[in-house]
Parts: structure tokens; sequence; C-alpha cells
């Protein structure tokens, strides 16, 4: 009887630890920080694309390149990816850290009004 009730608590012990080491599960930690933030940093969450690029897995810490597209927008026609540091929070994958990604920024093309890159300084009229 008593090898029973281990085998069931054991069991439930391990369902209730989720796996969360896939693409959506980042994303939605993602999303999740950033909807959080939206309204200060004038964002509209409901409006974008978000697609986890790559990931890779480290314990209780996943990193992942996240690229945001406006909806409606064609693949590769604008939008940037940042790169992002989460770590483990239970069953939910919290942002830690980012960074912008400079070479994936706008979908790899220089912002509008910049310069390419290498491009010498310009003296700007005032």
């Amino acid at each position: 009887m008593k090898t029973c009730a281990l085998a069931v608590a054991a069991l439930v012990l391990a369902a209730c630890s989720k796996n969360i080491q896939n693409p959506e599960a980042v994303k939605q930690g993602v999303v999740e920080y950033l909807s959080a933030r939206a309204p200060t940093m004038g964002l509209d969450m409901s409006a974008m694309d978000v697609n986890v690029g790559s990931v890779s897995f480290e314990k209780d810490v996943a990193r992942a390149s996240v690229s945001f597209v406006p909806k409606g927008m064609p693949p590769g026609s604008g939008g940037m990816s940042m790169d992002y540091v989460l770590e483990r929070k239970g069953d939910k994958w919290a942002v830690k850290s980012r960074e912008a990604n400079p070479a994936s920024t706008h979908g790899g093309q220089p912002m509008p009004g910049s310069m390419p890159s290498g491009h010498p300084p310009v003296d700007r009229p005032q």
C-alpha cells in the first residue's frame, strides 16, 4: 500500500512541474513582460506579430532572439529584433534582461534617415 501511495505522489509531483523549454513559453514570457510595460512605452502589443526566431536553454535560463513586426506587414519588410535573457519563475519564463540586436533591427536594413554602417559622420544643418 505504501508503495502505491508513493508512486501516486511521485506522479502528482511530476505532473505539477510543466516543461516550459519551448519557444511558445518563451514568447509568452516576452509578451507578458512587454504588455506590463506597454502603457508607459506607447506599445500596442495586439498590433504586433511576435516570433521567437532562435532560443537556447541552460537549466533555468533561456536566451532568445525575438522579432516584432506590425500585423499585416509582409515578412522581411521591417520590424525589429531584440535578444532576451529569461529566467524560470515556477512554470513561466520572466525576462531578466534585453538588448537590441543591431544586425537584425528593422529587417537588417538601416532605419529610415540613417546612414549605412561605416559611413562617415555628416554635419546636419541646424
